[in-house]
Order: C-alpha cells, then structure tokens, then sequence
C-alpha cells in the first residue's frame, strides 16, 4: 500500500520522500490516490499525521511537472490555494514548505531532471501594503492565505492573479464549518468558481480538498467543503471523496486539581495551582500552556515568571521563564515567541486559541490547559500540539478552576479519551453573511438577479435558501425597508427591477474590503442582515 501510494508521484519526489521517512502514514497513502485523480476531497487523520504533507506533495510534485514539460499556465498566477483558519499556521505552513520545495528540487538534480520549485507566497492580515502589492504584480504559484484575505481579494483588482486556481487547500476546516465564518468562506468559494468559470481562458472546476483531525459527521462536513451543484432542479451536494485514516492519536490525559476542595469559602484554588504550574514547566523540556482568554495568557505569565524569579538563586540573572502569545501582539513579536518554542529556547508559553489549531510544535513536550477547553474538539487539538510527530503520544493536563469547571473538564477529559467529538452542525441562511457577499459581488461587476441567486444556493450554507428570503435581502440592500425606523439606512445596491439586473452603488467596494469578516459567534446576540448595512 505504501508503495503503490507513492505510484503517481515523478522520480524525484518519490526519492525525496523516501530519503526523509520510513513509509507514507495511513493517512498519505489512502489520501494520494484520489488527491492525484483530481477528486474534491476530505481528509480526516489525527494531528502529527502528516496531512499538511499529503495535501501539498501532489500539488508540488504536478506544479514541478509542468513546468518540466513547459505548462504555459506556470508563471501566469496562483494555481494552488491553502486557506488557513490562523495567520500563525499560515506562516507556519510555509516555513514547512521548504523542506519539501529543496528537497525535491536537490533530488532531481541528483537525477539530472529538470525540476523548478514552485514559489511560495503569502497574504494574512499581517501583509503589508507592499507586500500585497507585490503578490498582485509577481503571484505565487502557492497562495497561503486566510478566508478574509481570499474575500478581499475577490472584491478587487487582485481577483485577476486567482484566474489560474485549480486546487483550493481547506486547512482545520472545522473550525469553519459550524461558524458564520464558514459560511462567509463557502460563499468565497462559489465566487471563486464563478470567476474562472466566466473570465478563465480555459475554465475548470477548482479541485477542493479539506483537512482536519477533529471532524464529526464527516458526511456533513464534506457537504460543506463541496458545495452543491444547481444542474438539476433541486440543489445536489457536489461528490466529495471521505478519506477516515480510522486512528486516534494517543493521549496520556490528566485533570489536576491542586487544591484539597475547589471551595470559594476555602479562598483562592490560583497560588497552589501557579506553583504547581510552574513545578510541570521546570521538570519538562517545553511546555505550552492554553489558556480563554487574552487577559489571562498575560496575567499567568507574569505570575510564573514572578514566582519563578522569586524561587530563584540568581534573581538578577534571570530570563524570563515564560512568555505569552494571542493574537493582539504584533506580528514581529508573535513569529519571534513562535520561533523560540519551536526551536526548544522556551521553556514555557501561556496562549490563546492562537496556537490550537495545526501549528507543528515540534519541541513541545507537554500541553497544560488551564480550565476547561470548552469542547472535546477544542481540547483535542490543544493537547496534540505535544508529541506533534508520528507514533508519538500527546501529554496534557487540565487544571480546573472551579468545582463547575471540573465537572466539565472531567467530561471533556473522558469524551477526548473515547474519541466523542461533537457534532458539527453548519449554519443555515445567514443573511447578515449573505448581505456583506452580495455587496461584495457587485462592487465590480453586474449581476443577472436570477445568477447571482443560483450562486449564493451552490455555498454549503445557503441550499436552502428561497427566492422569497434572498428577495428580501435585496430589498433591504437597494433600500426597501420594512419600516420607517431603517429608513436612515444608505442602500447599497441598485436593482433594476424590469431588466432583472443588480450592480453596487458608488462606494459598495470600498465598503465591503473595510467591512470584511464576521462577528464571532459567542451566542450573547443575533445579527441580522440590517446590521450588515449600518
């Protein structure tokens, strides 16, 4: 099976891959096969399994190939999309590039074979102006992006350089999937066919493929990285082939309490549980503590780091033993903390979901997570940031903070051991994210009224949606209002009502890029559509 898993793959590729490991994992060599045949496809395999590599080798190896062979579409624009639900696992994806990117490259030249690495680029919030300008005059064959960079890039000039897209890479595609930032990406996505299939010299369906370890029913999230296709009468889910590597990553999972009674009348449970902390981060090679809130990662550090200071024999000598990390520190701060903790010079790291999803942390031996993670998802992927390699166990402990924090992170604990990782359900018709979509698409271009509905009805989430309700959003955007209290409201679209046209008013693109994005899903308040237009 290994073998014959590394079949399609050229000479050097295949002498690159078997130089650097024993054999493909479960999950590569199930995963190539329908990778390399073009299939849209979801993988689902545990952290440290390699799927980043089995998304990206195909890709590498067929961008190399072409260019041996003299592709005239090598050059002329972005042709693989990686989208990264992080800016930290963006930059961490291409760090990890390169290792394959030389390493293939030095092979065919051992075997005197023409072979040009594909150029590697990347655009995140954290972008320059520069460098988004440079990306649009010179684009990566390799784009790694995020879903709200892909959106703004849809919504202006730079849509041009994504004319050449035949692969779009969903990374933790999870983490999207039950979330309005979901929907506002499936909708992205259909864009993005559209734009090739109407403005491309050679149109083609983007081949879709999807990773994550914590994914459940795979049936509907495959749903959701598809899409649905409108050839029939009723919208048909697009065929997206499920690759369930069928393996648990092993977990030597704990709840600490280091207190007799989490009791309030008893006082605070905090100094026993910081000594107790920073006892774990002293004994261990490198540990990476998680915590909810941004707050908290920098109050934490501080306390070990004054209680590690005031333990100390040589007080005046001491480094800081700890850092934090979340996602308000710049982005020059972030890449140096992210660097230390993976090259072993850090002894410990207090982080927010900044760090949870897919960042290989290769020198992390032990992850504490301070209360419960809130979800058994949420919590498996936490932990697997340690013993992030293949075969090697992931070490975690959960302090609680409360006895109601116990509870949950006792159940928690347990689900993440069996493996009952909960349901994902994908949200149905968010108007306020079809609304933002809606002015995005005519900011540059004008729309047929009855296209633009069969658009929106081919992202995941809106299948469902009836002529009656996306009849209603426009209404609201080209200024018919329900009531007189939106009345003050600007519209945003005009819609010509005899010819069946809608097109952006002066403005609406300006509008949608410095709008972009979802409010988080927190369930404290809905958002309708209205909102959108304020």
């Amino acid at each position: 099976m290994a073998a014959d898993s590394l079949a399609p793959f050229s000479r050097a590729t295949r002498e690159w891959f078997e130089s650097c490991f024993p054999a493909p994992t479960p999950a590569q060599a199930m995963a190539w096969l329908p990778i390399s045949a073009g299939e849209h496809t979801l993988l689902c395999a545990p952290t440290g399994s390699g799927k980043t590599l089995a998304a990206f080798l195909w890709a590498i190896d067929s961008l190399g190939r072409n260019r041996q062979i003299g592709s005239s579409q090598q050059g002329s624009g972005v042709r693989v999309l990686y989208i990264s639900p992080m800016r930290a696992l963006a930059v961490d994806v291409e760090k990890n590039l390169k290792s394959p990117l030389r390493g293939v490259a030095l092979a065919a030249e051992r075997l005197g074979v023409e072979f040009v690495a594909p150029t590697v680029g990347v655009r995140t919030g954290d972008s320059s102006a520069k460098e988004r300008r440079d990306l649009v005059r010179n684009p990566p064959e390799i784009l790694i992006t995020t879903p709200e960079s892909l959106y703004l890039m849809l919504t202006s000039a730079a849509r041009e350089s994504l004319l050449s897209v035949d692969c779009v890479i969903v990374d933790e595609i999870h983490a999207l999937a039950p979330t309005k930032r979901g929907a506002h990406l499936s909708l992205s996505l259909e864009r993005l066919e559209h734009l090739i299939e109407q403005r491309a010299q050679t149109p083609r369906k983007i081949q879709r493929i999807g990773l994550s370890a914590t994914q459940r029913p795979l049936e509907a999230v495959a749903s959701f990285l598809g899409g649905f296709s409108l050839s029939s009468p009723e919208p048909v889910s697009r065929p997206v082939t499920i690759v369930d590597a069928g393996m648990r990553k092993e977990l030597e999972l704990s709840v600490v309490v280091p207190v007799e009674e989490l009791n309030p009348a008893n006082g605070s449970a905090w100094p026993s549980m910081d000594a107790e902390l920073l006892q774990l981060i002293e004994q261990n090679h490198s540990t990476l503590l998680f915590v909810n809130a941004r707050r908290m990662s920098e109050r934490l550090a501080s306390r070990l780091n004054e209680l590690a200071l005031e333990q100390s024999d040589h007080p005046a000598e001491s480094d800081e033993l700890v850092r934090a990390h979340h996602g308000s520190l710049s982005r020059e701060r972030r890449l140096i903390v992210e660097d230390e903790l993976k090259r072993g010079e850090l002894k410990g790291l207090v982080a927010t979901s900044s760090l949870e999803l897919g960042i290989d942390m290769g020198a992390v031996d032990l992850v504490i997570q301070v209360a419960s993670p809130g979800s058994v998802a949420s919590g498996m992927q936490r932990i697997g940031r340690a013993g992030h390699q293949v075969g090697v166990a992931s070490r975690g402990r959960i302090f609680p903070k409360h006895r109601a924090d116990l509870l949950e992170a006792a159940v928690v604990a347990q689900r993440m051991q069996d493996g009952l990782i909960e349901h994902t359900k994908v949200p149905v018709n968010p108007l306020d994210v079809l609304a933002q979509q809606v002015v995005a698409c005519c900011a540059l271009d004008e729309w047929q009224v009855t296209e633009l509905f069969d658009l929106c009805r081919s992202a995941a989430n809106y299948a469902t949606l009836s002529w009656e309700l996306f009849e209603n959003t426009l209404d609201l955007l080209a200024g018919r209002y329900p009531a007189e209290e939106f009345s003050e409201l600007r519209p945003r679209v005009v819609w010509d009502r005899i010819e069946g046209t809608v097109r952006g008013r002066a403005g609406a693109q300006r509008l949608a890029v410095t709008s972009g994005g979802t409010i988080p899903d927190r369930g404290l308040f809905g958002v309708s559509c209205q909102m959108a237009l304020v």
